[in-house]
């Protein structure tokens, strides 16, 4: 009997400790002028999640390969951190509420045109939060 109160007594506290993940894919954006920023759809996580951001995979597809001077970040409301490759892990948004929606932002440093047909094919990312 005692162990089982135990249990129940613990039990609440291994759920919080948990946390979960979610994970969203969105199109991008057609990627057509250096010097303006570019922002691709809203990657939504769903309605009931709960707790803070703790660590965020992502990637990224382009539809051919990057002209020099890419710029990606990705953001949520209030604040965003800068994505270095097409892939990886950032603890940049750490402790972001992680039911907030995100978008990954693109952009290219300079001015004049970039070649024609440049667009985001997909942006994807796993979200992981306690």
């Amino acid at each position: 009997m005692r162990g089982l109160l135990l249990v129940l007594f613990m039990l609440p506290m291994v759920a919080q400790a948990a946390g979960g993940a979610w994970s969203a894919t969105a199109n991008g954006p057609l990627l057509a002028n250096r010097g303006s920023w570019q922002r691709a759809q809203p990657l939504t996580p769903p309605a009931d999640v709960g707790g803070e951001v703790s660590i965020i995979n992502w990637r990224y597809e382009l539809s051919r390969p990057a002209p020099s001077g890419l710029e990606v970040r990705l953001c949520g409301e209030q604040r965003c951190t800068t994505l270095e490759g097409a892939s990886g892990t950032t603890r940049g948004l750490a402790h972001l509420n992680a039911g907030e929606t995100l978008h990954m932002v693109f952009g290219f440093a300079g001015s004049g045109a970039l070649p024609p047909g440049l667009r985001v094919v997909s942006s994807e990312v796993m979200v992981n939060y306690q």
